[in-house]
């Protein structure tokens, strides 16, 4: 078994540019990781807080105070309609719908990296394997069967460059499917979220309720 530094040797070239995609594409993948893990949140919990503070409170100043104690995505849509609340239905519906865009923006923010690792990787396998094919044809040409190890190395450059390739690409592909599913419960959870406050407001305006608004002064409490 020879070491890392004999495989990307005898590999050629093409080995370098393998390398790398794939360090590049494992550090995205960390940090899609980790941001995707701090954004995640008891949505149903969430939710139920901020109707609670609207409906039952009556004011939206606590339900952004409660957006602001959440990371995520979610927290974010529903702080972007909060603070438009009094304002035209399409004015919070379009306040949202940024606010929803910009957030799976950030999301999906490196998958770029992951996709393309994973569909570039492959080729650049096969390109090594032709290039270790012409190799191997050209000792064939010059010396004859007189010395196979020529022969050989090109062969074993052809099959290294394929190998390589298909184990970066397999893992980096599932690791691209993984975060495009996540990345689809947070835009469920984003959709949802933002039906549910739309919701709530036309109940607050069809029961007669006037919460506090959010950028209004705190009124004291008459004990």
């Amino acid at each position: 078994m020879g070491t890392f530094w004999d495989y990307m040797q005898q590999g050629g070239p093409v080995m370098w540019p393998l390398l790398f995609f794939s360090i590049i594409a494992l550090a995205f993948a960390i940090e899609r990781f980790i941001a995707l893990r701090r954004a995640r949140i008891n949505v149903n919990e969430f939710l139920a807080k901020v109707r609670k503070a609207l409906i039952v409170n009556r004011s939206v100043r606590d339900a952004v105070k409660i957006c602001e104690q959440y990371r995520g995505p979610v927290a974010s849509i529903m702080k972007a309609g909060l603070l438009k609340y009094g304002q035209p239905k399409e004015d919070v519906e379009k306040s949202i719908e940024n606010a929803a865009m910009y957030e799976t923006g950030r999301l999906e923010r490196g998958l770029v990296v992951l996709a393309t690792t994973a569909n570039i990787s492959p080729l650049l396998g096969f390109l090594g394997t032709v290039t270790g094919m012409i190799s191997s044809f050209d000792a064939l040409a010059k010396q004859g069967l007189q010395n196979p190890a020529a022969v050989a190395a090109g062969i074993s450059e052809a099959l290294i460059t394929t190998a390589t390739g298909l184990i970066i690409a397999i893992p980096f592909q599932l690791i691209y499917n993984y975060f495009q599913t996540r990345i689809n419960k947070f835009v469920r959870d984003i959709e949802t979220a933002a039906n549910m406050l739309l919701e709530t407001f036309g109940e607050m305006d069809r029961s007669g309720i006037m919460p506090e608004r959010a950028d209004a002064p705190v009124a004291p409490k008459v004990g």
